[in-house]
């Protein structure tokens, strides 16, 4: 039995280097706040009502070198339902994804559209009951709430998780699963589990570990949505080797650089609102998942009003590593409203795609005229804001730093997230927290930040 327990910070691997490499470099994909975690709102839809799946559309495939991994892929499935954590849930994916595992998303509802407890719609690539008679070598339980649960009483999963453990496969759990799923499973007898915080007290105590990953045999526990990416780095360690988990970490941005300061601020403006701010995040076929989820989760965690927009022909959109996401509605019914912020998540595909979105072009026009707040994510910077004539002003700002030296002439060296003015930018996939968490703390104060990393289980600074 092995305890990971580094500070929950995004440079705690200790296994990684501080190399940069294209966000590019990933496999082909399969197509298919509080101290606590939150519970999905009881009046956007009950745990027992499905909404009817948005029809899928037919979508390109996105075409990328995969990473070559020392072994042959390994088959992982992430089940999902009403409920479940959506950072945890893609994070896992992506992740495992990126390492060239062949990933199945499942979901334990009747339907394959689920919705997450931030809000967020995922289309899942089959049923749970398609995947009765199918061996994996790993499979791993995102939590949330109500989600632990609608995975607990699902019957057909306990069957398979409980096969999995009898065989000495591995499997693992984060935030509640491990006290709320994987316990009343007895799927925690003689092993050393951690979980979140506010379920730490549903373990048993001789065997609870206050750390952020636990490794205990061929189970993995950790904490919450803050320590996703060490939880699914550590699981690519374990299915292809330390060496293509430290290849994963330097393409996702966790890097061990202590010394490089989280943010950046230049020109500091008052963001503070009157109103509860409404913030428009426009995605593509293509567009990078995490940190799309990941920002979507924290700015509703912080009670913002954020509005997703397709500026595909269809609400659903295909992301980079192939999660099916659902937005609210498309760019041109969302281009009738004024917004607060708008963010542009990064994706190399996916960012050309809402680059030729004329209706968004528009609205970023319209901001940056109106003195409005705008943002944007890895290659979203050069790609949509230097082409567009955005980044007026010799504007300070952050990419991914494979772009950050041939395209940008004024970045600041280090900073994982820049602010300038009204301009907020970031250099992408991990680093999607810290940006998500910088905005709440523009919007509301360091406090209320604060309050949102605490319940996500992520390091933040005290002042």
């Amino acid at each position: 039995m092995k305890s990971i327990s580094p500070p929950v910070s995004l440079s705690t691997p200790k296994f990684l280097l501080p190399i940069f490499t294209s966000p590019s470099q990933s496999p082909p994909f399969i197509v298919a706040a509080a101290a606590q975690p939150r519970k999905a709102p009881a009046s956007r839809r009950s745990s027992r009502s499905i909404k009817t799946p948005t029809p899928t559309p037919t979508l390109e495939p996105v075409t990328t070198p995969p990473i070559e991994a020392s072994t042959p892929n390994k088959k992982v499935l992430v089940p999902i339902g009403f409920g479940t954590e959506e950072m945890e849930a893609v994070i896992m994916v992506d992740v495992l994804r990126r390492a060239g595992a062949e990933v199945t998303l499942a979901s334990v509802e009747p339907e394959l559209e689920v919705e997450a407890s931030g809000g967020t719609r995922l289309v899942a690539d089959t049923l749970i009951s398609a995947c009765c008679h199918q061996v994996f070598d790993l499979i791993a339980l995102p939590g949330g709430m109500p989600g632990s649960v609608r995975l607990r009483d699902c019957e057909i999963l306990k069957n398979i998780m409980s096969k999995q453990a009898e065989e000495k496969r591995l499997y693992g759990a984060i935030c509640a699963a491990p006290a709320v799923t994987l316990l009343p499973w007895g799927l925690l007898k003689r092993k050393q589990s951690t979980c979140h915080p506010a379920f730490m007290g549903k373990l048993p105590a001789f065997r609870a570990v206050k750390t952020n990953i636990q490794v205990s045999g061929e189970l993995t526990t950790s904490r919450g949505p803050g320590t996703s990416f060490q939880f699914a780095i550590t699981l690519v360690e374990q299915l292809f080797g330390e060496a293509v988990a430290k290849e994963i970490g330097e393409v996702l941005l966790l890097n061990g650089h202590d010394e490089d300061p989280r943010k950046q601020e230049f020109n500091e403006v008052e963001w503070s609102l009157d109103h509860t701010p409404q913030v428009l995040i426009p995605i593509a076929n293509g567009s990078e998942e995490i940190e799309v989820v990941t920002i979507i989760d924290i700015l509703r965690r912080a009670k913002v009003n954020v509005v997703v927009a397709s500026v595909e022909k269809s609400a659903v959109i295909l992301g980079s590593k192939g999660v099916k996401i659902v937005a609210d509605k498309l760019i041109d019914s969302a281009a009738e409203s004024m917004y607060d912020l708008i963010i542009l998540p990064g994706g190399e595909v996916g960012v050309q795609r809402l680059h030729k979105s004329r209706t968004l072009k528009k609205l970023l026009k319209e901001q940056e005229s109106a003195g409005r707040t705008f943002g944007a994510m890895c290659s979203s910077l050069p790609i949509i804001l230097q082409k567009q004539g955005l980044l007026k002003q010799a504007k300070k700002s952050a990419a991914h730093p494979s772009i950050a030296t041939s395209k940008l002439d004024d970045v600041p060296n280090g900073a994982r997230v820049v602010v300038d003015g009204k301009l907020i930018t970031s250099k992408g996939l991990s680093t999607a927290i810290e940006f998500g968490l910088a905005i709440v703390s523009k919007f509301f104060g360091h406090a209320r930040a604060r309050s949102v990393a605490e319940g996500l289980v992520f390091e933040y600074p005290r002042n």
